[in-house]
């Protein structure tokens, strides 16, 4: 079992991977070897950007056979089970849903990135961490029991800077915290979970590191530019938030370097990634509210087929 702690923290390395080419053949880990990879998580992976991309690199780094990608992320959820007083509707578990997932997707590799809402934006409680620890004690038995492997992830940063003058941040001692009311030090949260995540490299197949690559390039940017940020709400990453993200993952995965897709590409795998998105979440089944549904499976697999002509004309092209 190839257990792979990954750790980035520099951003010559980032800048290294958006600006090189082709996966390194003798590195490449199991992911990119899979048959089907399906990806787990809250609001982030729900949006798909990162995904996206990361299907566009694989066809740019010429992998073949290519892996089928099933993005299941799904807004507002946890694998703690817990959500905060103030929010709307009770904040779907994965759980629920994911022996669902795993018996109709029937993936090899599965990939997880949990915790931005888990610590539900209150300060650190030993309660609330137990919660979250169980979460992932149970998703790794119930992952591992299907024979396939898994890829945990910390959660990105959270980022208040953009929020300092929004009146949404609030400092310790409060009664309540929501994802419109966060404490102001959410980030101490989530660096914990991640420091956690990454200690449980012996009992998954690989662990990657979200937080400190995309904290670092924050860093290094606010040098030149102080507003600077990658998830305007402090929340969730932008476009250039999800670019950092999926070059991260696929430097963890073997790829020494990236092409970057162009506007062309990422558009339409962004459309194929939606459509088929959709129509998983609703075959699956959730209990989130608000949630569109999607095609049925069978029909937004076809029309997904005919996205991939358009994507296959357009790779080789300059990025």
């Amino acid at each position: 079992m190839a257990r792979i702690q990954f750790r980035c923290c520099s951003l010559l390395l980032l800048l290294t991977l958006f600006c090189l080419t082709s996966p390194a053949s003798a590195e490449v880990t199991f992911p990119v070897r899979a048959k089907r990879i399906l990806f787990l998580g809250d609001s982030i992976t729900h949006a798909g950007q990162y995904v996206a991309r990361i299907e566009a690199h694989f066809r740019l780094g010429g992998v073949k056979p290519l892996p089928e990608i099933v993005n299941a992320g799904l807004s507002s959820e946890t694998l703690s089970g817990l959500s905060e007083p103030d929010h709307p509707f009770p904040r779907p578990d994965v759980h629920e849903r994911l022996d669902r997932a795993l018996e109709q997707v029937k993936p090899d590799v599965v990939v997880a990135c949990y915790g931005m809402n888990d610590g539900i934006y209150y300060p650190q409680s030993e309660e609330r961490f137990r919660a979250y620890q169980d979460g992932v004690n149970r998703l790794i038995r119930k992952v591992h029991a299907t024979g396939a492997k898994l890829v945990l992830m910390t959660p990105p940063p959270f980022d208040p800077l953009p929020l300092r003058s929004s009146g949404k941040l609030k400092p310790a001692g409060e009664k309540t915290y929501a994802y419109f009311a966060m404490y102001e030090n959410y980030d101490d949260v989530l660096t914990a979970y991640g420091q956690w995540l990454l200690a449980q490299k012996d009992r998954v197949e690989m662990v990657i590191d979200l937080h400190a690559p995309l904290a670092e390039f924050v860093v290094q940017k606010r040098k030149t530019d102080t507003t600077f940020t990658l998830s305007p709400d402090g929340i969730h990453p932008n476009a250039k938030g999800h670019r950092v993200i999926a070059e991260t993952i696929l430097h963890a995965w073997g790829f020494e370097s990236t092409t970057q897709p162009n506007a062309a590409l990422v558009a339409l795998m962004t459309q194929k990634t939606s459509l088929l998105h959709d129509a998983w979440l609703s075959a699956i089944g959730h209990r989130r509210p608000g949630v569109k549904p999607g095609l049925p499976l069978d029909e937004a697999i076809a029309k997904a087929k005919a996205i991939d002509k358009q994507i296959e004309s357009l790779i080789g092209k300059s990025p």
